[in-house]
């Protein structure tokens, strides 16, 4: 029978379920929007409002009222941008602006970090403070940073303050990438909006396998090997040899990568087929030569803003002499580590990053003093192993739960690692190691090799092919879903 009630709770926020896109409701979602966005596509005005007003109701749908904040924040810097535009005074400026980024840093120091203090001042200074029930708002850590950066660009006089209101909004709770980003910069996304509608071939093909991939990466390969290895590892490494766990670690790492990267494609997908381009936020990192190589292609966008905002604007990056140097870059790596969370765990992932650039930059003045060569293969493919382990022995503090379950897994690596029970680790775990396997060759692929054999291709491809492609995709995740749903690593941040 029939039941209204059921069909009126669908479009309600259920904390169970939020909408995310890998959702089912998002299917019908985005139908919707997209006709609406169609019929309006050549009013500039028009689609704003409309493209708008569904973002926030997709963000009501991933977060119920916290949507509240993302226009309260709106309002508050969409007003400040302009009354520093409009100040004369440098001295007003300057206060308008604190006021703006204690306003946006205050926001995310109590819903991040609250209870981070409190357990500091109960365990170092005889506190007696019981921990407060937060909620930590989707999104809350991407749209913060595109505040914060767009009330800079404005004061440093880089960018004109937006004068619509409902294009700063839109800015803002941009559905594709509000809730994890990437993080996009108003002078990169507002004057997009002025623009004609036009979607070419190429735009649309690219977004197709944007979306495509993205979605293979995240619901095929990473709730995958999510599901049926890294939860059972990270869960309790004791219970696991060394072998166990250290493939444990190297599973994460592709497994991070897939889940993040596969929002980052989806997201920008979706707004090339808007006639919107979002920039590129992962670049193959795994195969970077040096750890400086790896934050150039790891959460581009994250990288990019905590250089351009916090290590050269706030810290003054490497102007300062070489002591000041080192001591910015750890700051901003620690500083990158704690922007994921107030856990004692992100400030040891940032610090082992930050330790390894100062190393990095080091090794590079010494190379260049004495001018050592340094472009023979053996040196090239020896970096990049060197690379990955390292960055690998830092994820393993960014994915346990706490610094004891970290400790203990180093120690199994360490200490209970035996060659003899790798056939039957082999045996034990053949699909996941076959995914895995499957997951790197992917990720090593050159990008000319995509750009030659497949956009090439795909570009000429017409829509009935593009369809089948798609099917087959749906036969593939079917055989790989599970009953129960992985929620993306980022939407913690």
């Amino acid at each position: 029978m029939f039941n209204i009630d059921y069909l009126l709770n669908q479009f309600l926020y259920d904390e169970k379920n939020p909408l995310l896109f890998s959702n089912g409701f998002f299917i019908y979602f985005f139908v919707a929007f997209i006709c609406c966005y169609y019929l309006l596509r050549n009013k500039i005005n028009g689609r704003s409002i409309v493209v708008s007003l569904f973002s926030l109701y997709f963000f009501y749908k991933a977060s119920g009222s916290f949507v509240i904040l993302v226009i309260a924040s709106s309002i508050v810097d969409f007003l400040l941008s302009n009354l520093i535009y409009k100040q004369k005074n440098t001295f007003n400026k300057k206060i308008t602006l604190g006021i703006s980024i204690l306003a946006n840093l205050g926001l995310l120091v109590y819903f991040k970090y609250t209870n981070l203090f409190l357990s500091i001042l109960n365990e170092y200074m005889d506190g007696h403070f019981h921990l407060l029930n937060i909620i930590l708002p989707v999104g809350i850590s991407f749209y913060t940073f595109e505040n914060i950066s767009y009330i800079i660009d404005v004061y440093k006089g880089e960018f004109v303050p937006e004068k619509k209101y409902v294009n700063y909004l839109l800015f803002l709770s941009f559905f594709p990438k509000l809730v994890m980003g990437p993080i996009v910069r108003a002078k990169d996304f507002i004057p997009q909006l002025y623009k004609p509608y036009n979607v070419s071939n190429e735009d649309f093909t690219k977004g197709y396998y944007l979306i495509l991939t993205g979605l293979f990466k995240k619901l095929i390969i990473s709730d995958f090997l999510t599901l049926n290895y890294v939860n059972y590892i990270f869960d309790d490494p004791s219970r696991y040899s060394g072998i166990e766990n250290i493939m444990g670690v190297f599973c994460y790492a592709i497994v991070i990568y897939c889940d993040f990267s596969g929002y980052s494609d989806i997201a920008i997908g979706i707004a090339k087929w808007l006639g919107i381009n979002i920039p590129q936020n992962f670049n193959s990192p795994y195969q970077s030569k040096n750890i400086s190589e790896f934050w150039k292609r790891w959460h581009i966008s994250l990288s990019q803003w905590l250089k351009d905002y916090l290590y050269i604007a706030a810290l003054g990056g490497n102007r300062r002499g070489n002591l000041r140097t080192n001591i910015n870059l750890l700051t901003t790596m620690i500083l990158g580590g704690l922007w994921h969370g107030g856990s004692v765990n992100f400030i040891i992932w940032g610090a082992i990053h930050g330790v390894g650039l100062i190393i990095h930059k080091t090794y590079l003045s010494i190379i260049e003093k004495y001018k050592l060569v340094t472009n023979r293969a053996v040196y090239i493919y020896l970096s990049a192993i060197l690379t990955f382990i390292f960055v690998n022995i830092a994820w393993i503090f960014f994915r346990a739960e706490n610094l004891h379950t970290a400790q203990v897994m180093i120690h199994q690596i360490l200490f209970n690692f035996s060659i003899e029970l790798i056939p039957s680790f082999i045996a034990n775990y053949k699909s996941v190691l076959l995914m895995m396997l499957f997951a790197y060759i992917l990720h090593f692929i050159p990008e000319n090799l995509i750009d030659k054999y497949v956009m090439k291709n795909l570009h000429k491809a017409n829509v009935t092919l593009l369809i089948c492609i798609f099917i087959l995709f749906l036969i593939c995740y079917s055989q790989f879903k599970s009953s129960t749903p992985v929620m993306p690593i980022y939407l913690q941040f």
